[in-house]
Protein backbone atom coordinates (compact mmCIF):
# COMPACT_ATOMS: atom_id res chain seq x y z
CA UNK A 1 0.00 0.00 0.00
CA UNK A 2 1.32 3.47 -0.88
CA UNK A 3 2.24 5.46 2.20
CA UNK A 4 0.18 8.53 3.00
CA UNK A 5 2.18 11.66 2.27
CA UNK A 6 2.35 14.84 4.31
CA UNK A 7 2.48 17.74 1.86
CA UNK A 8 3.40 21.22 3.14
CA UNK A 9 2.42 24.16 0.92
CA UNK A 10 3.85 27.65 1.22
CA UNK A 11 1.40 29.80 -0.73
CA UNK A 12 -0.51 33.07 -0.76
CA UNK A 13 -3.64 31.90 1.08
CA UNK A 14 -5.93 28.90 1.31
CA UNK A 15 -8.62 30.54 3.44
CA UNK A 16 -8.93 33.86 1.58
CA UNK A 17 -9.53 34.60 -2.09
CA UNK A 18 -9.05 38.35 -1.50
CA UNK A 19 -6.58 39.52 -4.20
CA UNK A 20 -5.77 35.83 -4.50
CA UNK A 21 -7.22 34.16 -7.57
CA UNK A 22 -5.36 30.91 -6.90
CA UNK A 23 -7.34 30.17 -3.72
CA UNK A 24 -9.89 27.87 -5.33
CA UNK A 25 -7.11 26.06 -7.21
CA UNK A 26 -5.26 25.38 -3.96
CA UNK A 27 -8.47 24.25 -2.29
CA UNK A 28 -9.45 21.95 -5.12
CA UNK A 29 -6.07 20.21 -5.37
CA UNK A 30 -5.50 19.88 -1.62
CA UNK A 31 -9.02 18.71 -0.83
CA UNK A 32 -8.77 16.06 -3.56
CA UNK A 33 -5.36 14.93 -2.25
CA UNK A 34 -6.95 14.57 1.19
CA UNK A 35 -9.71 12.45 -0.35
CA UNK A 36 -6.93 10.15 -1.60
CA UNK A 37 -5.61 9.76 1.94
CA UNK A 38 -2.83 12.34 2.01
CA UNK A 39 -2.32 15.02 4.66
CA UNK A 40 -1.65 18.69 3.92
CA UNK A 41 -0.55 21.74 5.85
CA UNK A 42 -0.85 25.16 4.24
CA UNK A 43 1.49 27.90 5.47
CA UNK A 44 0.33 31.41 4.59
CA UNK A 45 1.48 34.87 5.70
CA UNK A 46 -0.76 37.44 7.33
CA UNK A 47 -0.43 39.88 4.43
CA UNK A 48 -2.52 42.08 2.08
CA UNK A 49 -5.51 42.02 4.46
CA UNK A 50 -6.34 38.48 3.35
CA UNK A 51 -6.96 37.31 6.92
CA UNK A 52 -9.52 40.12 7.32
CA UNK A 53 -11.37 38.85 4.23
CA UNK A 54 -11.47 35.11 4.84
CA UNK A 55 -13.86 33.15 2.65
CA UNK A 56 -13.67 29.94 4.64
CA UNK A 57 -12.69 28.77 8.09
CA UNK A 58 -9.84 26.30 8.42
CA UNK A 59 -11.15 23.22 6.58
CA UNK A 60 -11.12 19.68 8.00
CA UNK A 61 -9.02 18.45 5.06
CA UNK A 62 -6.03 20.77 5.61
CA UNK A 63 -4.20 22.30 8.56
CA UNK A 64 -3.61 26.04 8.10
CA UNK A 65 -0.70 27.84 9.73
CA UNK A 66 -0.77 31.64 9.53
CA UNK A 67 2.56 33.36 10.22
CA UNK A 68 3.52 37.03 10.43
CA UNK A 69 3.79 38.81 7.11
CA UNK A 70 6.36 41.35 8.26
CA UNK A 71 9.03 39.30 10.04
CA UNK A 72 11.55 37.07 8.23
CA UNK A 73 12.01 35.07 11.41
CA UNK A 74 8.35 34.03 11.32
CA UNK A 75 8.82 32.63 7.82
CA UNK A 76 11.99 30.84 8.88
CA UNK A 77 10.25 29.26 11.89
CA UNK A 78 7.36 28.12 9.72
CA UNK A 79 9.79 26.60 7.24
CA UNK A 80 11.73 24.82 9.98
CA UNK A 81 8.52 23.21 11.22
CA UNK A 82 7.40 22.21 7.73
CA UNK A 83 10.81 20.79 6.86
CA UNK A 84 10.75 18.55 9.95
CA UNK A 85 7.30 17.16 9.14
CA UNK A 86 6.76 17.13 5.38
CA UNK A 87 7.39 14.42 2.80
CA UNK A 88 6.75 16.98 0.05
CA UNK A 89 7.66 20.63 0.55
CA UNK A 90 5.95 22.98 -1.92
CA UNK A 91 6.86 26.58 -2.67
CA UNK A 92 4.02 28.17 -4.65
CA UNK A 93 4.68 31.26 -6.73
CA UNK A 94 3.35 34.71 -5.97
CA UNK A 95 3.06 34.68 -2.18
CA UNK A 96 3.90 38.36 -2.24
CA UNK A 97 6.20 38.28 0.80
CA UNK A 98 9.19 36.03 1.50
CA UNK A 99 9.20 34.61 -2.03
CA UNK A 100 12.96 34.90 -2.51
CA UNK A 101 13.69 33.66 1.01
CA UNK A 102 11.59 30.54 0.57
CA UNK A 103 12.75 29.83 -2.98
CA UNK A 104 16.34 29.86 -1.79
CA UNK A 105 15.74 27.85 1.38
CA UNK A 106 13.19 25.14 0.62
CA UNK A 107 15.33 22.84 -1.56
CA UNK A 108 17.95 22.69 1.20
CA UNK A 109 15.67 22.76 4.24
CA UNK A 110 13.81 19.57 3.33
CA UNK A 111 14.73 16.20 4.77
CA UNK A 112 16.92 14.02 2.52
CA UNK A 113 13.98 11.70 1.77
CA UNK A 114 11.55 14.52 0.96
CA UNK A 115 10.68 16.24 -2.31
CA UNK A 116 11.05 19.97 -2.97
CA UNK A 117 8.51 21.26 -5.50
CA UNK A 118 8.16 24.68 -7.12
CA UNK A 119 4.48 25.10 -8.01
CA UNK A 120 3.90 28.04 -10.34
CA UNK A 121 0.32 29.33 -10.36
CA UNK A 122 1.20 32.05 -12.88
CA UNK A 123 3.74 30.30 -15.11
CA UNK A 124 3.40 32.35 -18.34
CA UNK A 125 3.92 35.58 -16.39
CA UNK A 126 6.80 34.11 -14.37
CA UNK A 127 8.61 32.95 -17.50
CA UNK A 128 8.07 36.32 -19.17
CA UNK A 129 9.56 38.01 -16.11
CA UNK A 130 12.58 35.70 -16.13
CA UNK A 131 13.18 36.34 -19.83
CA UNK A 132 13.17 40.08 -19.19
CA UNK A 133 15.58 39.86 -16.25
CA UNK A 134 18.50 37.42 -16.57
CA UNK A 135 19.61 38.43 -13.06
CA UNK A 136 16.34 37.34 -11.41
CA UNK A 137 17.37 35.04 -8.51
CA UNK A 138 14.65 32.52 -9.35
CA UNK A 139 16.53 31.56 -12.52
CA UNK A 140 19.30 30.11 -10.34
CA UNK A 141 16.87 28.35 -8.01
CA UNK A 142 14.81 26.32 -10.46
CA UNK A 143 17.42 23.51 -10.89
CA UNK A 144 17.50 23.08 -7.09
CA UNK A 145 13.90 21.83 -6.97
CA UNK A 146 13.05 18.17 -7.61
CA UNK A 147 10.27 19.19 -9.99
CA UNK A 148 8.19 22.12 -11.19
CA UNK A 149 4.41 21.94 -11.38
CA UNK A 150 2.42 24.65 -13.12
CA UNK A 151 -1.16 25.93 -13.12
CA UNK A 152 -1.19 25.52 -16.91
CA UNK A 153 0.63 26.68 -20.00
CA UNK A 154 1.05 23.49 -22.02
CA UNK A 155 4.20 22.58 -23.92
CA UNK A 156 5.42 26.18 -24.13
CA UNK A 157 5.68 26.41 -20.34
CA UNK A 158 7.31 22.98 -20.11
CA UNK A 159 9.92 24.05 -22.66
CA UNK A 160 10.48 27.31 -20.81
CA UNK A 161 11.14 25.65 -17.48
CA UNK A 162 13.23 22.89 -19.03
CA UNK A 163 15.44 25.56 -20.60
CA UNK A 164 15.95 27.01 -17.11
CA UNK A 165 17.21 23.67 -15.85
CA UNK A 166 14.08 22.19 -14.31
CA UNK A 167 14.56 18.48 -13.65
CA UNK A 168 10.91 17.91 -14.58
CA UNK A 169 7.98 20.21 -15.39
CA UNK A 170 4.35 19.07 -15.47
CA UNK A 171 1.24 21.25 -15.93
CA UNK A 172 -1.54 20.52 -13.42
CA UNK A 173 -4.51 22.35 -14.89
CA UNK A 174 -7.36 24.05 -13.14
CA UNK A 175 -10.50 21.98 -12.65
CA UNK A 176 -13.80 21.90 -10.80
CA UNK A 177 -14.76 20.60 -7.38
CA UNK A 178 -18.42 19.68 -7.92
CA UNK A 179 -19.11 19.87 -4.19
CA UNK A 180 -18.06 23.52 -4.20
CA UNK A 181 -19.05 24.83 -7.64
CA UNK A 182 -22.45 23.75 -8.86
CA UNK A 183 -25.66 25.36 -10.18
CA UNK A 184 -26.70 28.09 -7.78
CA UNK A 185 -29.70 30.30 -7.06
CA UNK A 186 -29.99 33.63 -8.84
CA UNK A 187 -29.20 36.69 -6.79
CA UNK A 188 -30.52 40.17 -7.73
CA UNK A 189 -27.16 41.68 -6.74
CA UNK A 190 -25.57 39.99 -9.71
CA UNK A 191 -28.43 40.04 -12.24
CA UNK A 192 -27.04 40.70 -15.72
CA UNK A 193 -27.02 39.69 -19.36
CA UNK A 194 -23.25 39.27 -19.07
CA UNK A 195 -21.00 39.24 -16.02
CA UNK A 196 -17.25 39.11 -15.48
CA UNK A 197 -15.44 38.17 -12.27
CA UNK A 198 -11.79 39.24 -12.32
CA UNK A 199 -9.48 41.26 -10.09
CA UNK A 200 -8.03 44.43 -11.60
CA UNK A 201 -4.44 43.74 -12.65
CA UNK A 202 -2.17 45.72 -15.00
CA UNK A 203 -1.69 42.80 -17.40
CA UNK A 204 -5.44 42.19 -17.69
CA UNK A 205 -6.95 45.66 -17.83
CA UNK A 206 -6.51 46.34 -21.56
CA UNK A 207 -8.26 43.05 -22.33
CA UNK A 208 -11.06 43.90 -19.91
CA UNK A 209 -11.42 47.23 -21.72
CA UNK A 210 -11.75 45.38 -25.02
CA UNK A 211 -13.87 42.37 -24.11
CA UNK A 212 -16.05 43.82 -21.34
CA UNK A 213 -16.14 47.62 -21.55
CA UNK A 214 -16.31 47.77 -25.35
CA UNK A 215 -18.96 45.05 -25.42
CA UNK A 216 -21.05 47.01 -22.91
CA UNK A 217 -20.80 50.14 -25.05
CA UNK A 218 -21.88 48.25 -28.17
CA UNK A 219 -24.73 46.33 -26.52
CA UNK A 220 -26.32 49.36 -24.90
CA UNK A 221 -29.62 47.69 -24.07
CA UNK A 222 -27.98 44.86 -22.11
CA UNK A 223 -26.94 44.78 -18.45
CA UNK A 224 -23.30 44.11 -17.53
CA UNK A 225 -21.84 43.31 -14.09
CA UNK A 226 -18.14 43.46 -13.17
CA UNK A 227 -17.07 41.63 -10.02
CA UNK A 228 -13.66 41.57 -8.37
CA UNK A 229 -11.31 43.81 -6.43
CA UNK A 230 -9.88 47.09 -7.66
CA UNK A 231 -12.60 48.34 -10.04
CA UNK A 232 -14.29 50.93 -7.79
CA UNK A 233 -12.86 53.89 -9.73
CA UNK A 234 -13.08 52.28 -13.16
CA UNK A 235 -15.02 54.34 -15.72
CA UNK A 236 -17.82 52.10 -16.98
CA UNK A 237 -20.72 52.67 -19.41
CA UNK A 238 -24.12 53.42 -17.84
CA UNK A 239 -25.33 49.86 -18.46
CA UNK A 240 -22.39 48.31 -16.54
CA UNK A 241 -21.78 48.28 -12.81
CA UNK A 242 -18.99 47.09 -10.53
CA UNK A 243 -20.01 45.06 -7.47
CA UNK A 244 -16.61 44.75 -5.75
CA UNK A 245 -14.99 41.66 -4.26
CA UNK A 246 -17.21 38.59 -4.59
CA UNK A 247 -16.60 36.07 -1.83
CA UNK A 248 -16.26 32.48 -2.96
CA UNK A 249 -19.46 31.55 -1.13
CA UNK A 250 -21.24 33.80 -3.66
CA UNK A 251 -19.55 32.47 -6.80
CA UNK A 252 -22.32 30.01 -7.64
CA UNK A 253 -24.94 32.75 -7.31
CA UNK A 254 -22.79 35.10 -9.38
CA UNK A 255 -22.52 32.51 -12.16
CA UNK A 256 -26.24 31.69 -11.99
CA UNK A 257 -27.40 35.29 -12.21
CA UNK A 258 -26.20 36.21 -15.70
CA UNK A 259 -27.26 34.82 -19.06
CA UNK A 260 -23.61 34.78 -20.14
CA UNK A 261 -20.44 34.67 -18.01
CA UNK A 262 -17.28 36.18 -19.48
CA UNK A 263 -13.70 34.99 -18.96
CA UNK A 264 -10.83 37.39 -19.74
CA UNK A 265 -7.29 36.01 -19.61
CA UNK A 266 -4.26 37.93 -18.47
CA UNK A 267 -1.93 39.03 -21.28
CA UNK A 268 0.73 36.36 -20.70
CA UNK A 269 -1.79 33.54 -20.36
CA UNK A 270 -3.53 34.54 -23.58
CA UNK A 271 -0.18 34.74 -25.37
CA UNK A 272 1.05 31.32 -24.20
CA UNK A 273 -2.35 29.61 -24.30
CA UNK A 274 -3.32 26.34 -22.62
CA UNK A 275 -4.00 28.30 -19.42
CA UNK A 276 -7.68 28.06 -18.52
CA UNK A 277 -8.46 30.18 -15.46
CA UNK A 278 -10.13 28.88 -12.32
CA UNK A 279 -13.13 31.02 -13.27
CA UNK A 280 -13.79 28.94 -16.39
CA UNK A 281 -14.16 25.74 -14.41
CA UNK A 282 -16.11 27.41 -11.62
CA UNK A 283 -18.58 28.80 -14.15
CA UNK A 284 -18.78 25.53 -16.07
CA UNK A 285 -19.40 23.63 -12.84
CA UNK A 286 -22.25 26.03 -12.14
CA UNK A 287 -23.74 25.35 -15.58
CA UNK A 288 -23.09 28.88 -16.84
CA UNK A 289 -22.83 29.76 -20.51
CA UNK A 290 -19.22 30.91 -20.78
CA UNK A 291 -17.86 33.43 -23.25
CA UNK A 292 -14.07 33.45 -23.30
CA UNK A 293 -11.54 35.62 -25.05
CA UNK A 294 -9.60 33.57 -27.58
CA UNK A 295 -6.45 31.66 -26.58
CA UNK A 296 -4.72 28.58 -27.95
CA UNK A 297 -5.80 25.27 -26.47
CA UNK A 298 -9.36 26.07 -25.41
CA UNK A 299 -10.61 23.06 -27.36
CA UNK A 300 -8.61 20.76 -25.08
CA UNK A 301 -10.93 21.74 -22.24
CA UNK A 302 -14.23 22.80 -23.82
CA UNK A 303 -15.58 22.54 -27.38
CA UNK A 304 -16.05 25.98 -29.00
CA UNK A 305 -19.60 26.61 -30.15
CA UNK A 306 -21.09 23.74 -28.17
CA UNK A 307 -19.59 23.98 -24.67
CA UNK A 308 -18.12 27.48 -24.75
CA UNK A 309 -18.36 30.62 -26.89
CA UNK A 310 -15.06 32.11 -28.08
CA UNK A 311 -14.71 35.82 -28.82
CA UNK A 312 -11.91 37.43 -30.80
CA UNK A 313 -13.00 40.95 -29.84
CA UNK A 314 -15.40 43.00 -27.79
CA UNK A 315 -17.59 43.24 -30.86
CA UNK A 316 -17.90 39.43 -30.80
CA UNK A 317 -18.89 39.55 -27.14
CA UNK A 318 -21.56 42.14 -27.88
CA UNK A 319 -22.90 39.94 -30.69
CA UNK A 320 -23.18 36.97 -28.33
CA UNK A 321 -25.05 39.16 -25.82
CA UNK A 322 -27.53 40.18 -28.54
CA UNK A 323 -27.90 36.81 -30.28
CA UNK A 324 -27.62 34.02 -27.68
CA UNK A 325 -31.06 33.57 -26.20
CA UNK A 326 -31.67 31.99 -22.75
CA UNK A 327 -32.48 28.55 -24.18
CA UNK A 328 -29.22 28.34 -26.13
CA UNK A 329 -27.29 29.72 -23.16
CA UNK A 330 -28.73 26.99 -20.93
CA UNK A 331 -27.83 24.30 -23.46
CA UNK A 332 -24.24 25.51 -23.74
CA UNK A 333 -23.93 25.74 -19.95
CA UNK A 334 -25.29 22.23 -19.49
CA UNK A 335 -22.85 20.85 -22.07
CA UNK A 336 -19.93 22.61 -20.36
CA UNK A 337 -20.95 21.23 -16.98
CA UNK A 338 -21.18 17.69 -18.35
CA UNK A 339 -17.72 18.01 -19.94
CA UNK A 340 -15.92 19.29 -16.85
CA UNK A 341 -17.57 16.73 -14.59
CA UNK A 342 -16.46 13.97 -16.94
CA UNK A 343 -12.91 15.14 -17.65
CA UNK A 344 -11.82 18.11 -15.56
CA UNK A 345 -12.33 17.50 -11.85
CA UNK A 346 -9.84 18.04 -9.07
CA UNK A 347 -10.15 14.34 -8.28
CA UNK A 348 -8.47 13.69 -11.63
CA UNK A 349 -5.87 16.40 -11.03
CA UNK A 350 -5.01 14.93 -7.62
CA UNK A 351 -4.43 11.54 -9.24
CA UNK A 352 -1.97 13.24 -11.61
CA UNK A 353 -0.18 14.88 -8.67
CA UNK A 354 -0.06 11.59 -6.78
CA UNK A 355 1.50 9.91 -9.81
CA UNK A 356 4.29 12.52 -9.69
CA UNK A 357 4.79 12.19 -5.95
CA UNK A 358 4.06 8.47 -5.98
CA UNK A 359 7.57 7.09 -6.51
CA UNK A 360 8.72 8.93 -3.38
CA UNK A 361 5.68 7.62 -1.50
CA UNK A 362 6.64 4.05 -2.41
CA UNK A 363 10.22 4.66 -1.29
CA UNK A 364 8.97 5.97 2.04
CA UNK A 365 6.61 3.02 2.45
CA UNK A 366 9.47 0.59 1.90
CA UNK A 367 11.44 1.95 4.87
CA UNK A 368 8.56 2.08 7.34
CA UNK A 369 8.90 -0.33 10.28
Amino acid sequence: MTRRLHVAFFGSSLVSAYWNGAATYYRGVIKALADRGHRATFYEPDAYDRQKHRDIDEPPWCDVVVYAGDDDRAAQRALARAAREADVLVKASGIGVYDRLLEAAIPYAKRASALAVYWDVDAPATLARLRRDPADPLRRRIPDFDCVLTYGGGDAVVRGYTALGAKRCVPIYNAVDPETHHPGVRDPRFAADLSLLANRLPDREARVDEFFVRAAREAKDARFVLGGSGWADKALPPNARAVGHVYTADHNAFNASARLVLNVARDSMAEIGFSPATRIFEAAGAGACIVTDAWDGIERFLEPGREVLVAESGRDVAAFVRDVDPARARAIGAAARARVLAEHTYARRAAEVEAIFGPRARELAAIQP
